[in-house]
Parts: C-alpha cells; sequence; structure tokens
C-alpha cells in the first residue's frame, strides 16, 4: 500500500483497476493487499491517481481468485468503466484498523530514516513494495546514485521504531 492525496486528506492506495469484468458496469482489481479479500470490507472506495480522486459506493464486491470484482454506484456500462483501467483504488488511512502486535502498515514505513547497527544513517525509507519473495525497502540517500534496496526480513531489520521514526538494520553503509 502507498500513500495518495485526495479530498478527503491522507489516503492510502490498496490496489489499481484492471478494467471491466462482465458487461454489467463491473470491474476487476488487482489487490496491493495481502488478502484480496481485505478490500472488501470497504462500503466506500476513492478512485483516481495524482491529485484527480473521486469518492465512490461500492455496491457489491467479491475477492475472486487472487483478484476482486466489484459494482460501483453509477457505474452500469461496460464501455464507462472500462475507462476506469489503470486508475488507483484507495481508502482514507483512519478506515484501517490498527495494525497488530509486531505488524505494520507499510505506508507508516515511508519516511523512516534507516540506520545500521553501527549508528550510520543509511539514507530515508522511499518506498516498499514486495518482489514476489519479501518486501523491499528503497532507501534513499541525498547526495547517493543509486538507492539501496534492502530486504524487510527478520535478518536485516532488527528494529522498527514508529514514534522514534527510524528503523535499525544490519546493513553496511558501503554495501
Amino acid at each position: 500500500m502507498s500513500a495518495a492525496g485526495g479530498p478527503a486528506g491522507r489516503l492510502l492506495t490498496m490496489g489499481r483497476i484492471l478494467g471491466p469484468w462482465g458487461v454489467k458496469g463491473w470491474i476487476k482489481v488487482a489487490p496491493f493487499t495481502a488478502t484480496p479479500d481485505a478490500l472488501c470490507d470497504y462500503p466506500k472506495w476513492w478512485i483516481g491517481s495524482g491529485d484527480d480522486w473521486r469518492e465512490v459506493n461500492v455496491e457489491m464486491v467479491d475477492a475472486h481468485a487472487d483478484t476482486v470484482v466489484a459494482k460501483l454506484e453509477g457505474h452500469d456500462v461496460r464501455e464507462a468503466v472500462a475507462r476506469l483501467r489503470g486508475l488507483e483504488v484507495a481508502v482514507p488511512r483512519d478506515a484501517l484498523p490498527e495494525a497488530g502486535a509486531d505488524e505494520v502498515y507499510w505506508d507508516d514505513l515511508v519516511g523512516l530514516d534507516v540506520v545500521n547497527l553501527q549508528g550510520e544513517r543509511l539514507g530515508e525509507v522511499g518506498e516498499v513494495f514486495s518482489n514476489g519473495a519479501h518486501e523491499v525497502l528503497r532507501v534513499r540517500e541525498p547526495g547517493r546514485k543509486d538507492d539501496r534496496l534492502l530486504p524487510y526480513v527478520e535478518a536485516v531489520v532488527r528494529e522498527v521504531d514508529l514514534t522514534g521514526g527510524r528503523i535499525v538494520v544490519d546493513w553496511g553503509a558501503d554495501w
């Protein structure tokens, strides 16, 4: 999940619209959630991209294999929903439940300082993404040509301190 702006404040991107599903105005969504049905919990979605977002009511929604299919209020024709292809689906951050013990939302990691075990600052988390095997932290450091890509695994990430605004990692400054 990643952060997006929007009229409602801070939105978290939860998926991307793949295109129409069927002929009665349903859409198919690729969820960015750990399980596809997590997106089914929200009766209102924000759809859009960049600075252009609008809220829509979800009339019906269902997890369908590794995707989500949904019928949005006011979207009744296949041709009309085809124009939504590629837009993102988001929900307000404050609509999400609290993270459980030893859990964090990816969005909460963005902006945290990354410091290694030797106390050297490696940069700031610019993005969290999955490579299929595990999550990856994209760490940006001013003056460094390339971003560091750190695996978000227990052997590397030793501590996440959301209150203190930092992540402690077992990673060399010269790697």
